[in-house]
């Protein structure tokens, strides 16, 4: 059985791979992050695309860190032979597109293996391959074209390539592959050690700016470039995870399509950047939010792609078996045709947080929120899909419901605080109803909890928002006992579900991790509530579970000690950063920290 967190993540800030701990790139998608995978083994076997260099003698221990302040992973494999690291890359892109590989043996002479095989189309498509010169090899499919340059003598064996070699002391190897659109000419031969140079210098700049300087430096910086490296750079859209159909669930069918921007991480990605000092990424993210939701209100989504695309249709890649037999594997996400009432709130929170430092959008742009915010009076007492996005039918979820009223409220606050042009008795009336609707349906009296939705008895941990966005103060009695339910009903192992699967009804078989983005929220009532040696432990507790490079996935399994679902995910990464300043803050119970 494999485990997701056996993998390490590089990228360009345009697509990304996946490096397992014994030395193969399994995951690669060329030439964005949502582009066809050519590398799948991931979800699949080796002849679905992988690339490996490691020694081919006996490994007695095998070792791996990033280089400080960059995304450079180096693996270190020990052998009786000798010593030798593996330095794996992607420079941030000039005009194509890199990844580079050097072996470099610290101790001794080791014997290695290569084994490359491209396969375009998610591991369905047999290449053609073709030898320009002595160290180069071009692999060609339709529109797709990847070229493997290394002095290393190799041959090409069932339409891949494979090599043995012995690397020294004095001769590092470097391969590097090269992806351009197969109707242009080779790309230029890369100088893989200054490409590592001119890489580790231009991470480090980038992290240089963060203005973090809590107790957790180091997990707050890896996060940060991890968030980093799930920007695309073009156009300032900031994917989920770079992965698809990671299974939330063991061999179960809980398998989505993550490689897009979901609006419902807006206000933390926004505040995330602020706190940290991004403001050139909170504005690229501000932009892209602007232009994605620019048109009519009714057909806002909740999902599009990193350029803003609408259509993210959904299908299976049958022949690929999924990570540990999971399936189906698939690509695309049907939830962007789902209705999601609290994305509204998403959007206004964002936006005003942005406001708020002094990131304003155009008058255009506050146009275009007015025109949200009518539509968002004429649809907030409907039902929607929620924030989990349910295949089992529209519910009055309370989230939603209390994120429809962060929309009125944010928008509120930018006449009162910004000075901007509104209706805001209008705007005043309706926040009041929200709020109020809420309070008296959402709560029920016999569990002493806000539920999560409208007449259901089942717990939902999206409701520990409900103090972080300035609902309500987490001081109110009903959320004091609704974290105390919470603590009761829905921990296991010490880590928050985000509801009961065998209860409630979300359209697929039960059963799946702790949702990791749950246990940091409530790490932050705890904070709000005064308790702060418990918020501190509890953030503690979470950091243990990052792997041996700092990366989280979506959820974790305590029982099988596993992650589960997508990897690396954004929200988990964004829900540390932003936990980790509030409970760096000065302590101060009554200060909600998505409300700007």
């Amino acid at each position: 059985m494999r485990r997701i967190e056996d993998y390490a993540l590089i990228g360009d800030c345009e697509t990304a791979a996946l490096v397992s701990r014994d030395g193969s790139i399994d995951w690669l998608c060329w030439p964005r992050f949502d582009s066809e995978a050519c590398f799948a083994a991931l979800l699949g076997t080796p002849e679905h695309g992988r690339w490996l260099i490691a020694p081919s003698c006996g490994v007695n221990r095998a070792t791996r860190r990033y280089r400080d302040d960059a995304l450079i992973l180096e693996t270190t494999f020990e052998t009786d032979q000798g010593i030798v690291t593996l330095i794996d890359f992607m420079p941030v892109r000039d005009s194509g597109s890199d990844l580079v590989r050097i072996v470099r043996c610290e101790k001794g002479e080791v014997p290695m293996r290569v084994e490359f095989t491209l396969r375009f189309d998610y591991g369905r498509l047999m290449p053609w391959m073709e030898r320009p010169d002595e160290r180069c090899w071009q692999v060609v499919a339709g529109p797709h074209s990847a070229v493997l340059r290394t002095d290393v003598p190799v041959q090409a064996q069932h339409y891949g390539i494979t090599a043995d070699f012995t690397v020294r002391e004095d001769r590092p190897e470097p391969f590097v592959l090269s992806y351009r659109a197969s109707h242009l000419p080779l790309p230029e031969p890369v100088d893989a050690e200054n490409a590592l140079h001119r890489t580790e210098q231009w991470w480090r700049r980038w992290i240089s700016h963060c203005s973090y300087k809590g107790a957790w430096a180091e997990p707050v910086q890896r996060s940060l470039i991890t968030i980093k490296a799930m920007t695309y750079r073009p156009t300032g859209g900031i994917i989920a995870a770079p992965t698809t159909s990671l299974p939330e669930r063991q061999g179960g069918q809980r398998n989505w399509d993550y490689r897009f921007c979901w609006l419902r991480d807006a206000t933390f990605m926004v505040a995330c950047l602020l706190k940290a000092g991004f403001r050139d990424e909170a504005r690229a993210w501000r932009d892209w939010l602007l232009r994605a939701v620019a048109g009519m209100p009714a057909q806002v989504q909740p999902i599009y792609g990193i350029a803003g695309e609408h259509r993210l249709n959904e299908w299976e890649a049958s022949w690929l078996p999924g990570f540990n037999g999971a399936k189906p594997v698939r690509v695309g996400n049907a939830a962007f045709t789902q209705f999601q009432l609290d994305v509204f709130g998403e959007v206004m929170n964002a936006l005003h947080f942005a406001r708020r430092a002094e990131i304003a959008p155009s008058e255009a742009g506050w146009h275009l929120q007015k025109a949200l915010l009518d539509h968002l009076g004429e649809v907030w007492d409907e039902p929607d899909e929620g924030i989990w996005e349910v295949r089992a039918g529209r519910q009055h979820f309370v989230h939603s419901k209390v994120m429809a009223w962060v929309g009125v409220d944010r928008a509120i606050k930018a006449t009162e605080l910004c000075g901007l042009e509104g209706p805001v008795e209008q705007w005043k009336t309706l926040r009041n109803r929200i709020h109020a609707e809420v309070c008296e349906r959402g709560f029920d009296p016999q569990r002493g909890a806000f539920v999560q939705a409208f007449g259901s008895q089942y717990l939902d941990a999206s409701t520990l928002v409900i103090p972080i966005v300035g609902f309500l103060p987490v001081t109110d009695p009903r959320m004091q006992s609704t974290i105390a339910v919470i603590e009761r009903d829905l921990i296991r192992d010490g880590f928050v579900l985000r509801y009961d699967t065998g209860k409630t009804k979300d359209g697929l078989p039960p059963g799946e991790g702790a949702f990791l983005v749950c246990s940091f929220w409530l790490a932050e009532n705890y904070s709000l509530q005064g308790r702060h040696d418990e918020a501190r432990d509890l953030f503690e507790r979470l950091l243990t579970l990052r792997n041996d490079v700092g990366l989280l996935a979506e959820e974790y399994d305590p029982a099988a000690k596993t992650f589960l679902g997508n990897f690396p995910q954004a929200l988990s990464h964004l829900a540390l950063v932003n936990t980790a300043h509030k409970l760096s803050c000065e302590p101060d119970a009554a200060r909600a920290s998505l409300d700007p």
